[in-house]
């Protein structure tokens, strides 16, 4: 493939923060960067630079616009049938059977359409602003939490043809809230496109396998990944007092949650080892609930409470930078706090990849994690050591625990085993082979 630097235009509805899109889009653009590209951001929200970025309110899932749809659209409730029902009264006196929690309201058909076109329009100027030449669609044809967005992305490429690769980390059959909905005829429209100029891009091979059968699309798996070309920082003097500022004594263990605080994360798996574990240990929640509410974290404090463990909700000292909270506490990055763990604890039951575990291989930390159905399948067969569960904690999860923490020589060779697999199989260097070869694709030319 020839050297030349191509505008690139990566769409979403976020680009900021610390989620899995936001993190997994800077990596793509690192590596696209180096191989001399240039790239340009349409988003709702975004962090990246303003000359770079076009921001439209409205594309972010969180609107208040876009909440008012998506409320309607996945509610389940039969509040949504009779705003359809009053909405055809004519209809509804003769066919009262017809209205169910699958029939859409025609005023919010009106508002999808309504914002449909006018985010097309800002994808036609997006597109001539930066003369963009290939887009980078990011979760936004995937999961509908916007659907004026994947539907006018759908129609932009279609009307134009421009080439595009569209990288799926959620599909909407993966998650129960989608499941009943009065959106089908949008889901099929768009959450996949089936365009001819799109290339379709997934996390792990069970998706590549769904995209196959639910949709008939052939797919492309590139892992999430991280920069294991590059060793992570030494420690430095900042780092000292991590371990006091969190409340872990001279003789504890100190247990690292590196992740937000929500069900599928079964965080309650990490506090019921910390009681029967049978060592002075504490738990380190690094990120906060989110976007999906506190009634999770609530059960959490409670459950902890119950089985009087000691649970630390760190989401205020942990941040993307360095710095002070406002009461004067020291705020540090993750990379300031993996080292200073003895065991990452990740005990999801669902996962897109898992960039969690990823990172503890990285900062060559001892973990725990539950055989979720994408480790199981494309990453504990490549030969990484952990600790891992079938989705509860048994008496030899406790003792393989135990084991790792008393035998540190032990565990520190595992690690070193675990970031040259990770090195061979989750670099940027397999990102950047893998990109050249999907924008070779899409521009009809040679590698």
């Amino acid at each position: 493939m020839t050297n030349i630097s191509r505008h690139i235009g990566f769409i979403s509805t976020r680009f900021a923060g610390t989620d899995g899109v936001s993190l997994e889009t800077q990596k793509w653009a690192t590596v696209l960067e180096r191989l001399g590209h240039r790239c340009f951001y349409f988003a709702g929200e975004c962090d990246r630079n303003a000359d770079q970025s076009q921001i439209v309110p409205e594309v972010f899932y969180r609107h208040p616009d876009i909440e008012r749809i998506n409320q309607q659209a996945y509610s389940g409730s039969w509040t949504v049938t009779n705003d359809a029902r009053e909405a055809h009264p004519e209809i509804a006196a003769l066919h009262k059977d017809f209205f169910s929690i699958y029939v859409r309201p025609s005023q919010m058909t009106r508002r999808v359409n309504e914002l449909k076109e006018y985010f097309k329009e800002e994808l036609y100027k997006f597109a001539h602003r930066f003369d963009l030449e290939i887009l980078i669609i990011e979760n936004a044809v995937a999961i509908p939490l916007n659907l004026p967005l994947g539907l006018a992305i759908t129609e932009f490429i279609a009307e134009t043809g421009f080439p595009a690769v569209a990288h799926h980390h959620d599909f909407h059959w993966e998650r129960q809230r989608f499941q009943v909905n009065c959106v089908g005829d949008y889901l099929a429209a768009a959450f996949p496109p089936n365009l001819p100029s799109i290339r379709h891009v997934v996390i792990n091979s069970i998706q590549a396998q769904q995209i196959a059968s639910r949709h008939g699309l052939t797919s492309r798996v590139i892992p999430n990944v991280m920069d294991f070309d590059s060793h992570p920082p030494a420690s430095d003097s900042y780092t000292e007092t991590v371990r006091a500022d969190f409340g872990i004594q001279s003789g504890e263990y100190f247990f690292l949650q590196p992740t937000r605080v929500i069900q599928r994360k079964g965080i309650e798996h990490a506090v019921e080892l910390v009681r029967r574990i049978g060592l002075p240990a504490k738990l380190v929640i690094s990120h906060a609930s989110g976007d999906e509410g506190t009634d999770y974290e609530q059960r959490l404090r409670e459950y902890a409470h119950l089985l009087d463990v000691t649970v630390r909700f760190e989401s205020d000292q942990v941040q993307d930078g360095r710095g002070i909270t406002a009461d004067g506490r020291r705020i540090y990055t993750l990379g300031d706090i993996y080292p200073q763990a003895d065991l990452v604890t990740y005990p999801s039951s669902i996962e897109g990849f898992g960039n969690a575990f990823l990172e503890a291989v990285y900062y060559r930390r001892p973990i725990l994690v539950n055989n979720y159905s994408i480790y199981e399948v494309d990453i504990k067969p490549k030969g990484f050591r952990a600790v891992s569960f079938d989705g509860f904690i048994s008496k030899e999860t406790l003792e393989r625990v135990r084991y790792v923490l008393q035998n540190p020589a032990q565990a520190q060779e595992w690690a070193e085993e675990n970031y040259q697999l990770a090195q061979r199989y989750f670099s940027f260097a397999v990102l950047e082979r893998r990109l050249q070869a999907i924008l070779a694709d899409c521009l009809g030319q040679r590698l």
